[in-house]
Order: C-alpha cells, then structure tokens, then sequence
C-alpha cells in the first residue's frame, strides 16, 4: 500500500485538486468523459504496474541508471534535458495557479499573486529549505479528503442535475479516447521519475502488481469523483481556473477559504520541489544567487500567460512527450 499511496501522491498535485486538468482533459466531453477516466484509470493501473516490474527486474534505484540504460550515455542527455524543461514549466504553472488563487479567492490582482509566489521561493531556493517540499506528504491526504469531501456531498445531493451530460465530440486534443492518453502521459514524466526511486519498496513483483493496481484504482475514484461534480456545475466553472473554489461556495465560505489555503500552500510545495529538481541540474553553488534569480524572474513571463492556459496548452504538449517516454521505456528496460 504505500507504493500505491506513493503512486497516488504523485499524481495528486495542485493541478489535479483545483479541478482545472478534470474540466480540460474530461468534462469538456460530457458523459463520455467518465469512459475516458475509465481509459486513464486502467493506464495508470496496467502501465503503472508494468513499470514497477521493469523497475524491479532491472534493479533500478535511480533515475540516472534508468536513463542510461534506456536511452544509453548520448541520448540520455536529452531525456534529461526533456525532464529539466517539463520542471521548469511546472514551476511557472505553480506561480501562475497562486496568482489565479489569489485574483480568483482574495480579488488581489493576478500578477500580485505571481509575486508573492516568486519571492516565496527565491528565499526557500537561496536558503536551500528543503525540508519545506516534505509538507506535501500531509497536504497530500488532506488534498484527498477535501477532493472526495467536496464531491461526495455536492454528487449525493445534485448528481441528477447534470449541466453539460452531452459535451462535444471533438476538442483541441482530439475525442475523449485521445485526451485521456493525453492525461496520462502528462503525468508520464514525473511517474518515471518517482518509480525509479522506488526499488527497496518492491519486494518482488507481486507487490509492483497491487501497487500500481491499487493504486490506478484510487486516481480513477477520485478522478470521476471530481468528474461527476464538473459536470453538475459545468457552465459555472468552464472557463474559471480554478474550479474547485467555485464548487466549494456550494458547500460554504468559510470550507471554500480552508480548501483554498490548502490548495496554495500545495501550489507552493510544488513548486519547491520542480524548482529544486530543475536547478540541481544546472545550477553552480559559486553563482547560486545569480541562477536562483534568473530561474525565478525567467517563469514569470510563462506565468502570466494564465493558469488554465498553461494547463490547456503545455499540459497536452508534455502528454505527448510523457507518452513517447513512457512507450519507450516500457520498450527498451
């Protein structure tokens, strides 16, 4: 259980609980989105568990050994300039969803919701206070009970009011089958990843299976969980970045401000961690200031771009990368 509750962690992120990946990749398509979660759910659990027993048959414990032994020591170089880039847009992602949070929660402006995120963690980076990005293995299960909390009550009690049951049949990702492998391999490269971190915890390839089984199972549960709630309030929430909040108000005020403080301070985590993971790749310790610096302030152009731009444009873009990887790897381990 705890690979599968890992597996679960790492896919349950900020863009995930503020409902705007749910809206883009499922319920644009109506009731057809709930066969694509179907499609997802099996991928994360079939692919997950495959990987895991790749992972364990070949003894790898890191992503370095991973690497060289799927793309060998040249092309390896480009595998992981693909992941340095997937987590520096992530980074702008995180500080584009604080300033959605605040424009969207507290009716600060936009780019003072950016600011405070970048100056947040320019000092995090500068000081190296790593131990901040470990928070996300409370908020985590706190996201998860406020994900099934919100959608259980507001499916219990409007599940027959759907407003967008139709959907439409084709959108810039394709029809509901595409965009679900998209979803998918949008989260293709941070599985990879975290699964080839994961060796001392399989035991042997029975435990790989439940795993990723279990833990495929769970990401659908909550996946159609959020799903079902989009649908309702479709019409309200379409075009908003983030969802959730809006869906919240349903359930009260004051449970709306609780979701949205725990929602920001996993924006924050996040982003912590794709930036520590993506300077460690070029950063020099003699010129730190200067690299901490330039990665931060290079992000907020990216950033103003929009939360649910980003996710409708870069989230498919790194689905198609992610499925690649992830179909070569499978492949070539």
């Amino acid at each position: 259980m705890k690979i599968a509750s890992i597996y679960v962690g790492t896919v349950i992120g900020a863009g995930f609980a503020s409902g705007r990946e749910i809206v883009d990749f499922f319920a644009a398509y109506g009731l057809k989105g709930i066969f694509g979660m179907i499609i997802s759910g099996v991928l994360f659990s079939v692919v997950g568990s495959l990987l895991l027993i790749k992972m364990y048959n070949n003894k790898i414990d890191n992503l370095s050994k991973l690497s060289e032994k799927v793309f060998g020591r040249n092309l390896s170089v480009i595998f992981h300039a693909i992941i340095g880039f997937s987590l520096y847009t992530g980074y702008s992602v995180m500080i584009s969803a604080s300033g959605a949070i605040f424009e969207q929660e507290l009716s600060i402006a936009y780019d003072i919701g950016i600011l405070f995120m970048v100056i947040s963690t320019f000092i995090v980076f500068l000081f190296n206070l790593r131990g901040l990005s470990f928070v996300n293995t409370i908020l985590v299960p706190l996201l998860i009970v406020g994900i099934l909390f919100t959608s259980i009550y507001i499916n219990i009690d409007q599940a027959s009011n759907l407003s967008n049951a139709e959907g439409v049949s084709f959108t810039g990702k394709g029809n509901f089958i595409t965009s679900s492998i998209l979803y998918f391999g949008s989260n293709s490269l941070i599985i990879i990843i975290v699964f080839s971190s994961l060796l001392p915890l399989i035991k042997d390839k029975k435990t790989a299976i439940v795993g990723g089984t279990v833990g495929g199972i769970i990401l659908f549960m909550l996946g159609v969980s959020i799903l079902i709630s989009m649908l309702i309030y479709y019409n309200e929430i379409a075009y908003l970045d983030i969802p959730m909040l809006k869906i919240c108000d349903h359930i009260g005020k004051n449970y709306r401000k609780i979701y949205a403080l725990i929602l920001w301070i996993a924006v924050f985590t996040t982003a912590i961690a794709n930036g520590f993971g993506f300077m460690n790749r070029v950063s020099n310790s003699r010129r730190k200031l200067l690299y901490t610096a330039l990665f931060c302030l290079s992000s907020i152009p990216l950033a103003k771009l929009g939360f649910a731009n980003l996710v409708g444009i870069i989230y498919p873009i790194f689905g198609l990368i992610g499925a690649g990887m992830m179909l070569f790897t499978l492949l070539y381990l």
